[in-house]
C-alpha cells in the first residue's frame, strides 16, 4: 500500500510539473490544496490508464515497437496521457490535454520527472 502511495504521489508532482512547463496542458487556476487535490486523483486515473490500457496497447503495437526499435513507446505514453485527459474530462476533474503535441511533451517530462524521482525515493522491493 505504502509503494503504490509513492508512485501516486510522484507521478501527481511530475503531472503537476508538466502543467505548469507545458503550455497545453492545463490545471484550472484555484487555491493550491484544490489543485493539489486535483492532480492527485488525476495521478489516479493515470494509474488506472497505464496499468488496464497501455498492457494492451504495448501488445497490439508490438510490430510497431520492432520496427522502430522502441520509439514508439513515446507516441503511446503520449496516448495515454491523452487518455487520461479525456477520463479526467468525464470524472469532472480539472485537468485538459489540448493535443497530441502537449500530450507527447507532457508525457516526455512526466517520464522525466518520475524516473528523477524514483531514484532519490527508493523501494526496498
Amino acid at each position: 500500500m505504502v509503494k503504490f502511495l509513492v508512485k501516486t504521489l510522484i507521478n501527481a508532482a511530475a503531472i503537476w510539473v508538466a502543467a505548469l512547463l507545458i503550455n497545453g496542458i492545463h490545471l484550472q487556476k484555484a487555491s493550491w490544496g484544490h489543485q493539489a487535490l486535483t492532480v492527485v486523483l488525476v495521478a489516479l486515473v493515470f494509474g488506472v490508464v497505464n496499468f488496464f490500457v497501455k498492457p494492451l496497447v504495448k501488445l497490439f503495437s508490438l510490430p510497431l515497437f520492432i520496427l522502430t526499435l522502441g520509439l514508439i513507446t513515446f507516441v503511446i505514453n503520449a496516448l495515454m496521457l491523452w487518455l487520461t485527459s479525456w477520463a479526467s474530462g468525464k470524472l469532472n476533474l480539472d485537468f485538459h490535454v489540448d493535443g497530441f503535441v502537449p500530450a507527447l511533451l507532457g508525457s516526455l517530462i512526466i517520464s522525466i520527472i518520475a524516473w528523477a524521482l524514483h531514484m532519490v525515493v527508493r523501494d526496498d522491493d
